[in-house]
């Protein structure tokens, strides 16, 4: 869905394996990490790469899972069927 809707998917990993992120996306604000679940597991990654100080371009994330929508200050969850409206999410959310 996300090569559908004009994304180029990058998948990155640091070179000592302790942070692993499927997909990222740019606003124009910030680079957005979007993590994938299959089940619902914690988001350490995410979870990571958004507090840290090194990566200040990185103002918050995306989890697509199979939860409701939802926000906890942090990153924005949405289940698999919405992953079609990313793309205008994300224009919406800089305006």
């Amino acid at each position: 869905m996300l090569v559908k809707a004009g994304y180029d998917l990058y998948f990155y990993r640091n070179d000592n394996q302790r942070i692993e992120m499927d997909f990222f996306a740019r606003d124009v604000k910030s680079l957005i990490p979007v993590e994938v679940k299959n089940r619902d597991n914690s988001t350490t990654s995410l979870n990571k790469l958004i507090d840290s100080k090194a990566s200040s371009d990185i103002k918050y994330g995306i989890k697509l899972c199979n939860k409701n929508i939802g926000f906890n200050g942090k990153f924005y969850t949405f289940p698999y069927f919405m992953t079609f409206l990313l793309k205008r999410f994300l224009k919406e959310k800089t305006m």
